[in-house]
């Protein structure tokens, strides 16, 4: 973990695992200090808060840890996430508004908690939304309308928040985050040839927050290896 006062500084929310720890790891490499916030443990050198970032007082700590520990923001890396699969007759309000809270609400909390480090550093936001913004299996209705609203309130940030911070949105397809056993087909079945990886999501991001994308705002970059081009019959 990089210790210099001058290197930039990230905070990663749901970043104790799956695409959330590779975001840290690969800002790591690249010489970023990064905090994780997660329900869950960290992973070993990056500063972690175990921190439920759908609750307004913890985000509010949260942000102000990083501003008396870590003194800068410069990217905000908005990732937690969960989903609820269920008939949508067994969908109940609690559960609708568990997914809601963790997937978008957390963005906002976070976003209006870091917009005074954000601005000052002239910095970036990424949110990480999914494809299934624009598509759907059935019972995902939480989580659908989750990434459809963080999307949307990505363009709202990047108008509100620019120019001193911009503003950017990963829609991920189908990503690969524990290893699964895949098969030949469900590679084939993607233009790109294979079933995305964490490190393609992370070096998005990496780019993203980075200074050749300081033209970039407002944006939403779907990775998913071409699924969402493709069209689809039945044999």
């Amino acid at each position: 973990m990089s210790t210099d006062q001058d290197s930039p500084v990230a905070l990663v929310s749901g970043g104790a695992h799956g695409i959330g720890a590779g975001i840290a790891a690969r800002l790591r490499r690249d010489g970023w200090r990064v905090v994780t916030a997660d329900l869950r443990p960290g992973e070993a050198g990056t500063r972690h808060v175990l921190a439920d970032v759908a609750d307004e007082a913890t985000v509010t700590g949260l942000l102000n840890g990083v501003a008396e520990r870590e003194r800068r923001l410069d990217a905000l890396v908005c990732n937690a996430g969960i989903m609820v699969r269920r008939p949508l007759a067994e969908l109940t309000l609690e559960a609708w508004r568990k997914v809601l809270d963790t997937n978008l609400t957390s963005a906002f909390l976070l976003a209006r908690a870091a917009e005074p480090l954000l601005r000052a550093s002239r910095g970036s936001i990424v949110t990480i939304a999914s494809t299934r913004a624009h598509m759907s299996e059935p019972d995902t209705e939480s989580y659908s309308a989750s990434k459809g609203g963080l999307m949307a309130l990505t363009h709202a940030l990047a108008v509100s928040l620019g120019p001193a911070v911009r503003v950017n949105c990963v829609s991920p397809g189908w990503i690969d985050v524990s290893g699964e056993a895949l098969r030949p087909e469900d590679h084939a079945q993607h233009p790109a040839g294979r079933v995305g990886r964490v490190e393609d999501i992370a070096g998005l991001v990496a780019w993203l927050v980075g200074p050749e994308a300081g033209f970039v705002t407002g944006g939403e970059f779907i990775a998913d290896g071409g699924m969402t081009r493709k069209m689809i019959y039945a044999e």
